[in-house]
């Protein structure tokens, strides 16, 4: 009987990680597989014009985004394992209504509840990871659930190109069968794990958060189209601007505020964070061009656009095993700013090759591998440098600021893209244009790697740094 029990347990361990970062994977996925289908969608809905479609996209963001932070303190008061089905399954069930969406702005409502879904399942995830492996395999288990979410943000454009040459309906019907896994799975290897404090949730606090943070969401990502100097704009940001003053209000005299304060206040957190930001501006703003480019300029269809930049998420896993044995010896920060140059590096490789002439293996491939590498050893480290000296209880909470510092790092880069462009359309060739992007993202990749060479401490001056 002991023996059954010990092979039970080792297998529901060893399906644990797969469930947990199939959940990331799917949510990242879908932030980036909409991209490919924009023209076949709005062209299924006639009279929708370009600024309606974008809400496809653009609605999920800010949705995601917005509910990150109360999403994963709502799993770290109901139960990690709780948070997480309830995330899955809204997510799939949304899925579904997307792909017989009858309407645009239908499909919009869907697109909404979709990010409520992966708002709640992806800070949960990371949460039941940290407190369900053991120590000695924690940070080797982030790593891989850092290196997932990479995966999926740049292995987006493949799949939703092979998925949109059967119809579009198929980017949203592939998350059934995988929603419904994970649930069945879920059910049967996870552990709940829950605070053990029973005050009600922050919710007022909770409101105000998902009001900084939407708010601030949409001024980003409506920018381009609005108008940076618009009245909606500027109303937008100090609309942001007062709900963050008086979130911070609040959080200094509520007895259990939405996010802790003392959370904010360990420094590897803090500083992580904000290589986040500053690495996903750089990733986003390198990423996007490079599809552009390959399809405005060269004629690529979505399909062989996406299959054009598959090389670097096949290098992403190797260079996050490499990063993790050079941890050790090198120390996290100095991976990830390594990481960083890497990304820098392959995207000004990529702005000095490309012309007007399609020459995709002179001109994209090797920056392009050079750029992949840089993902592997960055994103896994930093992510791994937030949550190392997280409280257990504040797992979830935690993973959710790490991923909207990502989310926000994103449409920053993404909304930079489009500015760039707009400015750029009616001076040079195209390949210039799009040049100039790319070492915009080379020259935020620099900052992020400055950011990343403080994010902890040295020994001699505080609490060792973390191997992760």
């Amino acid at each position: 009987m002991r023996s059954a029990r010990t092979a039970s347990s080792a297998t529901s361990t060893r399906l644990l990680l797969p469930v947990l970062c199939g959940s990331t994977f799917m949510a990242s996925l879908d932030l980036f597989v909409v991209n490919v289908a924009v023209d076949d969608i709005g062209r299924s809905f006639a009279g929708s014009s370009l600024g309606d479609v974008s809400w496809i996209i653009n609605a999920y963001a800010i949705v995601y985004a917005a509910l990150l932070i109360p999403a994963g303190r709502w799993a770290d008061r109901v139960g990690r394992k709780t948070g997480f089905l309830v995330g899955v399954g809204l997510f799939t069930v949304a899925s579904v209504a997307c792909a017989v969406s009858p309407a645009l702005w239908f499909l919009v409502g869907a697109r909404c509840l979709q990010a409520v879904g992966a708002a709640i399942m992806t800070p949960a995830s990371l949460g039941l990871l940290i407190v369900s492996v053991p120590a000695d395999k924690r940070a080797g288990a982030i790593r891989l659930w850092a290196t997932t979410s990479a995966l999926a943000a740049a292995a987006g454009p493949v799949l939703g190109g092979l998925l949109v040459q059967l119809s579009w309906q198929w980017i949203f019907v592939i998350n059934l069968p995988v929603g419904i896994a994970l649930i069945l799975l879920g059910r049967s290897v996870i552990q709940e794990f829950r605070r053990s404090e029973s005050e009600p949730m922050d919710a007022f606090g909770a409101v105000l958060l998902a009001l900084a943070v939407g708010l601030l969401a949409v001024a980003i990502v409506q920018g381009p189209d609005w108008g940076w100097g618009s009245a909606s704009v500027v109303g937008t940001f100090v609309a942001a601007v007062l709900a963050s003053a008086v979130l911070v209000w609040h959080t200094r005299r509520a007895e259990d505020p939405i996010v802790a304060p003392a959370l904010l206040r360990i420094p590897s957190f803090s500083r992580a964070n904000l290589a986040m930001v500053t690495f996903n501006v750089a990733f986003a703003a390198g990423l996007l061009p490079t599809i552009l480019f390959m399809q405005t300029a060269w004629g690529y269809d979505a399909l062989r656009a996406g299959l054009a930049v598959a090389p670097g998420p096949f290098v992403v896993p190797i260079f996050a095993q490499l990063g993790g044995r050079l941890a050790p010896r090198l120390r996290a920060p100095r991976v990830a700013a390594l990481g960083c140059l890497l990304w820098a590096g392959g995207l000004a490789l990529v702005a000095l090759s490309i012309g007007d002439q399609p020459s995709y293996a002179a001109q994209i491939l090797p920056g392009w591998l050079l750029a992949g590498a840089g993902v592997g050893l960055t994103l896994p480290m930093i992510v791994g440098v937030a949550t190392a000296s997280l409280p257990p209880e504040w797992s979830a909470t935690g993973g959710a600021i790490v991923n909207v510092a990502r989310q926000i790092g994103t449409v920053l880069g993404v909304s930079l893209v489009v500015a760039l462009l707009a400015s750029s359309s009616d001076s040079g060739t195209p390949h210039e244009a799009f040049a100039r992007v790319l070492w915009v993202s080379a020259a935020a990749s620099v900052v992020a790697m400055l950011v990343s060479l403080v994010m902890v401490r040295r020994p001699a001056s505080g609490p060792a740094a973390p191997a992760c």
